[in-house]
């Protein structure tokens, strides 16, 4: 039988472990548990980060920094983790301040009885991405467990 490809179960895993810290991370901000926590987007670690970089350290560990291999990985881990901490992040604010607007609209059609404006039933998720900070300790992470994951397969 076949092995398993150890730097998908690397990046995997570390995609894993930083989602269930999520709930750690969640429980030491509000002081409430909540096992959701390991199945959204945003917050901290970004799980993101931790698979791509996991994923290129792995890489790195065993091909070497000059391997196309490590350039590959590098590169498409860098590309995530700016569009975890940019592009996400601020379609997140976006739906934030769509979300204030369309309570205002409600807020503005009940003092205005004239003013008809019938209000969405769901609104527009807001924790799409990611702080900096939540993409350095999710790289921190991933980086880690990289390492640790082909020092394991090295013996």
């Amino acid at each position: 039988m076949e092995k398993m490809n150890r730097g998908i179960i690397t990046a995997l895993s570390a995609i894993g472990i930083a989602q269930g810290l999520k709930i750690l991370t969640h429980k030491k901000l509000t002081g409430e548990w909540d096992l959701k926590q390991a199945f959204t987007t945003g917050g901290m670690p970004s799980s993101h980060s931790a698979g791509v970089a996991a994923l290129a350290s792995y890489v790195a560990a065993n091909k070497g920094w000059r391997h196309t291999e490590t350039s590959l990985a590098t590169v498409f881990g860098v590309i995530v983790m700016y569009d975890a901490q940019g592009i996400r992040r601020h379609t997140g604010e976006i739906a934030k301040l769509v979300n204030d607007l369309e309570d205002n609209m409600v807020k503005f059609s009940g003092e205005f009885p004239s003013f008809e404006y019938v209000e969405r039933e769901k609104e527009l998720k807001e924790l799409l991405g990611h702080q900096p900070v939540e993409v350095g300790i999710g790289a921190l992470l991933g980086v880690v467990l990289g390492l640790v994951s082909a020092k394991i397969e090295s013996g």
